[in-house]
């Protein structure tokens, strides 16, 4: 076991563990099968995924043969790394952003606008696939897109004649689709810091790749979406759904593009974002679609005292906050223990230097972590010292592996049965069938071999390893090159 001096603290670069490498991953393998053993017995959450990490932390304490506190200190090593309180930051600016918007009425405005265009049956389907993908893109947040469409959009869609599991299906494409591209989004910039990528390039390098998922995925929703309104009496849901849908919301298209266009030309998260939420509260409160004490009031009869929706966009995270950080210092464990260089070396046997095995490992290795792990940020994190390792190895630029982590995580992410995303949208309906007594629920086992634009993400990048499309290397300078430097000898 070395330590280092770093700050005027010491810090770890290595630990022994009793049986090895795989010793050393233990804590994160037992999270994973706490993962999928509660998410499959249907009683996953974000505190009992915390719980399995430090579960996970403890028994790996029992396995190290390096001094107990050696082992604490890479915990709080593994904590310390930029990785996972970048990402954490940049989720408290984006819940603040979202909140805000869905606060003003934005939702609202996106409900009105099916309304007034007169579709029905498959083409609100492919609608809501559309505005949904548009929401996620702007706010950065798939499970708040899951969320705030199943309240508005899966009624709304059901009583127009959409097939419920396809219309459901449409609204997780549609949030697959934004968290993958979106600048804001917690899985793009996890999948830009772990590669040493800038959000813009590695955004404007992706675009190709969502864009060739997209397009048959929005074709099958228009296809297939429709033909079961299931005996809903339509007039009554109409006459529900008028009451929520508000044509004012759409002037927040301003802010919600203003963000876009920010983190696209450069700026940082927190300045594209800060700007996002200073141009949207006026509006609301020029506009008359929310107050002041919408956003942040103080309430002393309340547990929390303040409340609002900034308050609820930072505290949405705190749970997701702390599980991440227990992933990065188990997955920070494995590296000291030596896991990843010993699961590396065996691959880079397989690969011997062919670029295209390579990527097939990348590939591989992140559609493994996320069908086993619920949460696909935290299925990203795990991945993304093995994609860096083995990427840099040959020489692929770190746009490149980037979009493999992301693309596959954020596809997958809104697949399974069993993964958090897909959870949250169908306990949101059944919570909606409370208020709207028609409204038929989804089991999560039906509604995910329709999740078009996720499976084709992941299709579209095994097809990019395969064939070598979109491939770039890293020149000298870091700069992108199509074809790979020659070794000075």
């Amino acid at each position: 076991m070395q330590l280092k001096e770093a700050a005027g603290r010491k810090t770890v670069e290595n630990l022994d563990f009793r049986l090895g490498a795989f010793g050393a991953s233990v804590p994160m393998l037992f999270f994973v099968i706490w993962a999928v053993t509660t998410s499959l017995l249907d009683i996953t959450s974000e505190l009992g995924l915390v719980l399995g990490a430090v579960i996970g932390l403890a028994l790996g304490l029992f396995l190290s043969k390096s001094k107990w506190a050696d082992y604490a200190q890479g915990i709080f090593d593994g904590m310390a790394q930029p990785v996972g309180v970048i990402a954490i930051v940049a989720w408290f600016w984006a819940g603040m952003f979202a909140q805000v918007l869905q606060t003003g009425g934005l939702v609202e405005g996106l409900v009105w606008l099916g309304k007034i265009s007169g579709l029905s049956g498959s083409m609100f389907a492919a609608l809501t696939f559309l505005l949904a993908a548009l929401f996620s893109t702007a706010v950065g947040t798939g499970y708040g897109t899951t969320v705030a469409f199943c309240t508005l959009m899966y009624p709304a869609g059901v009583a127009m004649g959409a097939d419920p599991v396809i219309l459901f299906a449409a609204i997780l494409s549609g949030a697959s689709f934004g968290d993958n591209l979106a600048p804001v989004s917690d899985t793009t910039i996890v999948s830009a810091v772990t590669q040493g990528a800038d959000v813009p390039g590695v955004v404007r390098s992706r675009v190709k790749y969502s864009l060739a998922a997209a397009f048959p995925a929005l074709v099958l929703f228009s296809l297939l979406g429709g033909g079961s309104g299931q005996g809903v009496d339509q007039q009554t849901a109409m006459a529900a759904m008028q009451e929520s849908s508000n044509p004012a919301g759409l002037i927040l298209l301003i802010p919600f593009a203003l963000v876009i266009f920010l983190a696209l030309r450069g700026q940082h998260l927190i300045t594209s974002l800060t700007w996002g939420i200073i141009t949207a509260v006026p509006l609301i409160l020029v506009t008359h679609l929310g107050s002041f004490s919408d956003f942040i009031r103080f309430n002393p009869n309340s547990e929390n005292v303040v409340e609002g929706a900034l308050v609820e966009g930072i505290s949405g995270y705190m749970n997701m906050a702390i599980l991440i950080l227990l992933i990065v210092a188990a997955s920070h464990l494995m590296r000291l223990g030596g896991t990843m260089n010993a699961i590396t070396d065996v691959l880079n046997r397989w690969i011997r230097g062919v670029v295209r095995r390579a990527e097939l490992a990348i590939w591989g290795i992140v559609s493994i972590l996320n069908s086993l792990i619920t949460i696909n940020t935290a299925a990203e994190i795990a991945a993304a010292p093995f994609v860096k390792e083995i990427g840099e190895k040959e020489g692929i630029h770190p746009y490149r592996r980037a979009n493999f982590l992301d693309a596959i995580s954020s596809a997958l992410g809104y697949i399974f049965p069993w993964g958090a995303a897909l959870l949250l949208g169908w306990t949101t309906i059944g919570d909606m069938t409370e208020k709207y007594d028609w409204l038929p629920t989804v089991a999560p086992t039906e509604v995910f071999p329709y999740v078009f634009h996720g499976w084709f993400l992941v299709l579209v990048m095994l097809i990019a390893a395969l064939t070598g499309w979109g491939l770039r290397y890293t020149g000298k300078n870091g700069e992108e090159l199509k074809e790979r430097p020659k070794k000075s000898s």
